[in-house]
C-alpha cells in the first residue's frame, strides 16, 4: 500500500509554551487554551478522513490526539519515535537562560540541522526517526494518516520529506500550536511527497 496523504498535527499549547520554556522530552501538560485549540481543530481535521492517528508518547501530544480520536472514533497509536527533539541541558530553560549559559549556541542550533544542544540530538536525527514511522504507515495504509507530534519534529520531517538540503531546513518557519502541515503524493507517480499546506490552522 501507499499513502496518498500525510497530515502532521502539532499539539496544543502547554504550560511550558505559555511561559516560554523549552520542552524537548520534558512531559509538559496542555493548558486550558491548549485543550480548546484541539477541540476547535477537530472539525477541520475530520475533513481529511484519517484512517489512523499516530501520536508521540509525550503527554501533550497524546492528549491532543485523544481529543480527536474520541470525537471521531479513529484508531490511535502511540510511538516514542515521534517525540520532540531531545534538547539535553537546554530542556526547561528559556531562550534567555540558554543564551546566558551558552552564548551564540542557540543561533547556531536554529540555523544548522546537524548541531545538537549539549547532551541532546540534532534535527537530522529527529527527522530520521520520524521518517521511519512514515515508512511503516506508508506500507500499511492507502488513504490518509495523521501524526500528532511536535513543532521541531514537524519542521525537520518536512525538510526530510521534501528532500531539501539540510542547510535549507532553517528556511521553514515554526509550527503554531494545534496547526498542521499536509503532504500529498506527487501526480507523476514517482512516490515522492509534495507540500500541500504548511502551518495551517483554524484555532482561535
Amino acid at each position: 500500500m501507499t499513502l496518498n496523504r500525510l497530515v502532521l498535527w502539532r499539539h496544543g499549547e502547554t504550560d511550558y509554551n505559555a511561559t516560554g520554556r523549552m520542552q524537548g522530552h520534558l512531559d509538559s501538560v496542555l493548558t486550558e487554551t491548549g485543550w480548546n485549540q484541539a477541540r476547535f481543530a477537530v472539525p477541520v481535521l475530520t475533513g481529511f478522513a484519517p484512517e489512523l492517528v499516530v501520536a508521540s508518547d509525550l503527554r501533550r501530544a497524546q492528549d491532543t490526539a485523544t481529543v480527536f480520536t474520541r470525537a471521531t472514533g479513529v484508531a490511535l497509536r502511540v510511538d516514542e519515535r515521534l517525540r520532540e527533539t531531545n534538547l539535553g541541558k537546554w530542556q526547561g530553560l528559556t531562550s534567555a537562560e540558554v543564551d546566558a549559559e551558552w552564548p551564540g549556541a542557540m543561533e547556531v542550533w536554529r540555523a544548522d540541522g546537524t548541531f545538537a544542544p549539549p547532551e541532546g540530538e540534532t534535527r537530522v536525527e529527529v527527522a530520521e526517526r520520524a521518517l521511519a514511522v512514515v515508512h511503516e504507515v506508508d506500507e500499511e495504509f492507502s488513504g490518509t494518516v495523521m501524526l500528532c507530534a511536535h513543532g521541531g519534529l514537524i519542521s525537520a520531517l518536512t525538510g526530510r520529506l521534501l528532500e531539501l538540503p539540510v542547510d535549507r531546513w532553517a528556511l521553514l518557519g515554526g509550527i503554531g500550536n494545534c496547526h498542521w502541515t499536509v503532504f500529498t503524493r506527487r501526480p507523476d507517480g514517482d512516490g515522492r511527497w509534495r507540500l500541500s499546506s504548511y502551518n495551517a490552522g483554524s484555532t482561535r
